[in-house]
């Protein structure tokens, strides 16, 4: 063989090379975003814990004050808001921050199944609000858009205006929910919340210990982010294999009997 070709050959293989290893930091790049995208709403190191609970202290009116839970509220210290039947075979308690960008992607790929089975009297969901994003990024957004959230639950309305912030949710870093006036803008976005009460319940901060209470039991839970998902019980957003379908397929089964 020439020394021409054995140079040809080696250029070839060495172009090989740089391209394979192209493809393989492409493809780390890629995986390192899914999993970023996944666990942005994480809650793990003492040191964020500890900025969530000097946080916690900075926000307005409620803070010093009782807990008032919302109306309808259940479950221990009434820090679960109930959505579907009560007597529904099944439970879906949900842990979530309004301003968690993977709890606005659960609730995007998961809604219309939640709202389909929930409507059936099939599932029950009990959601658990939480300030988590609060703490890591700093801001009130998540406080302000759950207490807001809360006083919709007041007002009867609570499923339709969840829908409603998450489906306006800003980025992650823009604390946009802070704003009281953006958050009652939202509420006429839902057919009878815009009203004087409602204005008043999120203009005070009603709800705001009641938030800050539950997000207690979040961090004493030992749980590590949000969304956090337990079908009875059982944590389901943990399962990589886990689909709106099975998760229905999940509920109609032990609904069967």
């Amino acid at each position: 063989m020439s020394e021409k070709n054995r140079d040809g050959k080696r250029t070839a293989r060495e172009r090989l090379a740089v391209e394979r290893e192209k493809q393989k930091a492409t493809e780390k790049r890629r995986r390192t975003l899914i999993v970023g995208a996944s666990v942005v709403c994480v809650l793990g190191l003492a040191a964020v814990i500890g900025v969530v609970a000097a946080n916690s202290g900075k926000h307005k009116a409620g803070n010093a004050g009782p807990a008032v839970a919302p109306s309808g509220a259940q479950g221990k210290d009434s820090l679960a808001i109930p959505v579907g039947k009560d007597g529904a075979k099944s439970t879906l308690t949900v842990w979530e921050d309004f301003r968690c960008p993977a709890c606005q992607a659960f609730e995007a790929a998961y809604r219309p199944t939640l709202h389909e089975l929930a409507d059936a009297g099939k599932l029950r969901i009990e959601y658990h609000l939480v300030r988590l994003i609060d703490g890591n990024l700093g801001g009130s957004g998540s406080l302000r858009a759950a207490n807001a959230a809360a006083c919709a639950q007041d007002a009867g309305r609570f499923r339709d205006y969840h829908d409603v912030l998450y489906a306006n949710q800003p980025k992650e870093t823009d604390d946009a929910f802070a704003s009281n006036d953006k958050l009652i803008a939202l509420a006429g976005k839902v057919k009878g919340l815009d009203t004087p009460a409602f204005r008043k319940c999120v203009t005070d901060g009603t709800h705001d210990s009641w938030v800050d209470k539950s997000n207690q039991a979040f961090r004493a839970g030992g749980f590590s982010g949000t969304p956090t998902v337990l079908l009875d019980g059982k944590n389901i957003y943990q399962d990589q294999t886990m689909t709106p379908a099975k998760l229905k397929q999940l509920v109609e089964s032990a609904n069967r009997g």
